[in-house]
């Protein structure tokens, strides 16, 4: 089978398309033909050698959409999609055109997306919804604010209905306001001044919100004058150095809680039983489709890979026809 593979870390020079022989699933494991799988910033980073645990040689990728080639029979022809923290680091990945999967990381795919766009849905969706239930949001009817709007911002906006919040704000650089995010109807909050953030915040939500989910790392010591009493701040990133300057005072005067989301902390059957609500949610229209998505073949791989490292904001996925 074709598959992107690596043997080393530090250069994307590593990356290549190969023939390797498809995997032979184990009793336990089912057999995925992959028609469709995304990418994302931690595959690049994992062929640079950013993530220790990664044995290699090692085929990339971890989201996927497919169809069960083989596996317990009334699993068979049944189209699924997935993720998982092993794929790709100390599991083949996904990025090839089989993969072997245990049986409980089959979950359905919904039948409203294309594979390209359940495909895409992986670590941005399930990292979100980890965010979010973590960040309090079990309780209908909290305040929320949405700092930065990319795949996971954009993910957390939709999935927050989901879970009975409309009191949405998003927070973002002017850059980054498009005809869509305004015709929303989201109110939006312009990221210009650390100092300026509190207050914007209280604005829109009166005494702060009860959750700031900061998906850029860089506005988590401001988001700490701007939670609400026993509010949470959710971060998935940091700053390049790894560190903020966290007002500890305020943050244990108003009860607030620090919640770290990192997506590597969740198989493929951890984030099988997240995405079944998601995919239920996308089927039953109560969340619209993701963005749409660039097609490209795996034989593109090593260049996609090299946008994604240069900066490119386009969320790419492998088309396997």
């Amino acid at each position: 089978m074709k598959a992107l593979r690596f043997d080393r870390f530090g250069s994307l020079d590593a990356l290549q398309v190969a023939e390797v022989p498809p995997p032979r699933p184990r009793e336990s494991e089912v057999l995925v033909r992959i028609r469709a799988a995304g990418v994302n910033p931690s595959d690049v980073k994992n062929v640079l050698g950013r993530f220790s645990d990664t044995t290699l040689p090692r085929t990339p990728g971890r989201d996927f959409a497919g169809v069960v080639a083989s596996g317990p029979e009334e699993w068979i022809g049944r189209e699924v999609w997935g993720t998982g923290a092993e794929l790709g680091f100390t599991h083949e990945g996904t990025h090839a055109e089989y993969i072997a999967l245990p049986m409980g990381g089959l979950s359905l795919k919904p039948t409203s997306l294309s594979f390209p766009l359940a495909a895409s849905c992986g670590v941005p969706y399930t990292t979100a919804w980890n965010a979010l239930r973590r960040g309090g949001l079990v309780v209908p009817d909290r305040k929320l604010v949405v700092v930065g709007v990319g795949a996971v911002g954009s993910a957390a906006m939709a999935l927050a209905r989901v879970l009975g919040t409309t009191r949405i704000v998003a927070a973002v650089r002017e850059t980054d306001v498009t005809e869509s995010l305004r015709a929303s109807g989201v109110p939006i909050i312009l990221l210009t001044d650390a100092k300026a953030f509190a207050g914007d915040v209280k604005t829109h939500f009166e005494g702060g919100a009860d959750l700031i989910f900061d998906t850029t790392g860089y506005w988590v010591d401001a988001a700490v004058g701007a939670i609400a009493e026993f509010g949470r701040i959710a971060t998935i990133a940091a700053p390049k150095d790894g560190h903020v300057n966290l007002p500890l005072l305020d943050l244990y005067r108003a009860g607030g809680v620090l919640v770290g989301v990192n997506s590597l902390l969740y198989d493929v059957e951890a984030c099988a039983e997240m995405l079944q609500p998601i995919m239920e949610a996308f089927d039953s229209g109560r969340i619209p489709p993701p963005r749409a998505v660039r097609e490209v073949s795996l034989d593109d791989g090593p260049a996609v890979y090299r946008e994604i490292e240069a900066g490119s904001p386009e969320k790419f996925v492998f088309v396997i026809p």
